[in-house]
């Protein structure tokens, strides 16, 4: 959920540096140079991912960052930038918005090593974007919002603890899949390892101990290791 801190009618411009995008010989990316502009909130998990992936992908990005609260997504502008009122809305250099988190991710990766080229690899990234999305991010996001940010909710209330039983089973199956491995798909960070951080990452907000995880826990600061990170909140 956003606060006010921002002016929604005031772009904040982020300038990312350009990083290495092939992961081990330098390369531009397809992008490189063109606007971005991202419709979201201050502390949304879903818009994370794409100023994750443009800090990765070394792509400057204009940030409308909107609030909640203030209602700003029922707007008649807001409806026009995505008549679905959520955010992340990508504004892509062909001047068109695309939203949903997944689709963006998919957008940025074309042309890099973050989306495999290999049919199976790709096939690979597409199914655990399916798994973040189906089995993974509402045990997660859930939790964390009605905890964390609305305060509505208790850690231990019964559709809390119901959350975290589908949320610790969706984490099992990560960890096992990580063992033995650095990331979700071959031997270097995708977009799918994009998807599954912010969530995961923050699950403590949503009363989670995933310590118990270890492989998890490896991957997560391999993430954070990263160029050109970017955490959720910036800090002055």
């Amino acid at each position: 959920m956003a606060t006010s801190e921002t002016n929604p009618m005031m772009p904040q411009t982020e300038t990312m540096p350009m990083t290495n995008v092939s992961h081990t010989t330098p390369a531009l990316h397809p992008l490189a140079g063109k606007p971005l502009e991202l419709a979201d909130t201050l502390r949304s998990g879903n818009a994370w991912k794409i100023r994750l992936a443009c800090g990765f992908m070394g792509l400057a990005l204009t940030r409308r960052t909107f609030d909640i609260v203030q209602g700003d997504l029922e707007t008649e502008a807001f409806g026009r930038i995505n008549p679905w009122r959520q955010v992340p809305a990508l504004l892509t250099p062909e001047g068109e918005w695309l939203a949903e988190s997944q689709a963006i991710l998919w957008y940025l990766g074309r042309g890099t090593p973050w989306l495999p080229e290999g049919r199976l690899e790709q096939a690979q990234v597409a199914s655990w974007l399916s798994f973040e999305q189906t089995q993974h991010m509402h045990a997660y996001a859930q939790p964390r919002l009605l905890i964390h940010l609305r305060r509505t909710a208790r850690v231990d209330d019964p559709a809390m603890v119901q959350w975290r039983t589908i949320g610790l089973r969706a984490a099992a199956w990560m960890d096992a899949h990580l063992a033995g491995r650095s990331f979700l798909v071959g031997d270097a960070p995708t977009i799918a390892d994009i998807a599954l951080y912010p969530y995961t990452s923050m699950a403590d907000e949503g009363g989670y101990d995933l310590s118990a995880f270890t492989h998890i826990s490896a991957w997560l600061a391999r993430m954070r290791a990263l160029p050109g990170f970017t955490p959720l909140l910036e800090t002055a």
